[in-house]
């Protein structure tokens, strides 16, 4: 396939791209600021870096697709900064959707917390005790979440919202659990690499098309 990575520099961005070309796929990294895409992953001829600002739109449609063929996919995998605008995925998502129907691109994946609930979910006392603590301390990137999945929950592509526990930078070992009813405790936690294979999983093998799966290291 040939995916559009929107935050391609970030700390899921980098080994999803990675990742990506060792699966054989082509990559269009969409970025900021080229220079912090390892340097193996920028002289790949696999992959085209574009840059831009998710967050105005610039560059969005460019990425997408910017020499007359459209990628396959797309995947966000955008994260909050504590410099970084409120409401980044939401204001991100709106435009990538928008390029996505303009160019009729309609497979999109995007990479929020576990905080994120449906209506109805079951969650665990530990579940709970986390989405408390988001609630008092990080309201505003919850918010923006919950926000940014309404808006592609209601959008016309095939879209795969996938949340994670706690991200580390723990090594990819290809050891996670998934699941739209997955419980997750106070100490779950989801290796950066891991949740980028699982990812690339469910592009390869249409998995949860509509869905809203968590994804855990196993333990």
């Amino acid at each position: 396939m040939r995916i559009a990575v929107i935050g391609a520099t970030g700390r899921t961005g980098v080994p999803l791209v990675e990742q990506a070309l060792e699966r054989g796929h082509e990559v269009v990294a969409f970025v900021r600021d080229e220079a912090k895409l390892p340097s193996a992953v920028r002289t790949d001829d696999r992959v085209t870096v574009v840059a831009g600002d998710a967050y105005t739109g610039e560059g969005v449609g460019h990425a997408l697709a910017g020499d007359g063929d459209p990628v396959d996919a797309v995947v966000s995998v955008l994260g909050q900064t504590s410099s970084g605008p409120d409401d980044l995925l939401t204001e991100a998502g709106r435009h990538v959707v928008a390029a996505m129907d303009e160019h009729g691109v309609d497979r999109f994946v995007t990479l929020v917390g576990a905080g994120v609930r449906e209506e109805g979910e079951s969650v665990s006392l530990g579940g709970r005790t986390m989405g408390a603590l988001l609630k008092l301390m990080a309201r505003s990137v919850l918010d923006d979440a919950k926000e940014h999945v309404e808006m592609v929950r209601a959008s016309d592509t095939r879209w795969t919202v996938v949340r994670g526990p706690r991200l580390t930078e723990g090594a990819h070992t290809g050891q996670f659990r998934h699941g739209t009813d997955l419980s997750l405790g106070v100490r779950a936690a989801a290796a950066r690499a891991n949740v980028a294979d699982f990812v690339l999983d469910c592009l390869e093998e249409d998995l949860y098309v509509h869905e809203m799966p968590k994804v855990a290291d196993d333990r």
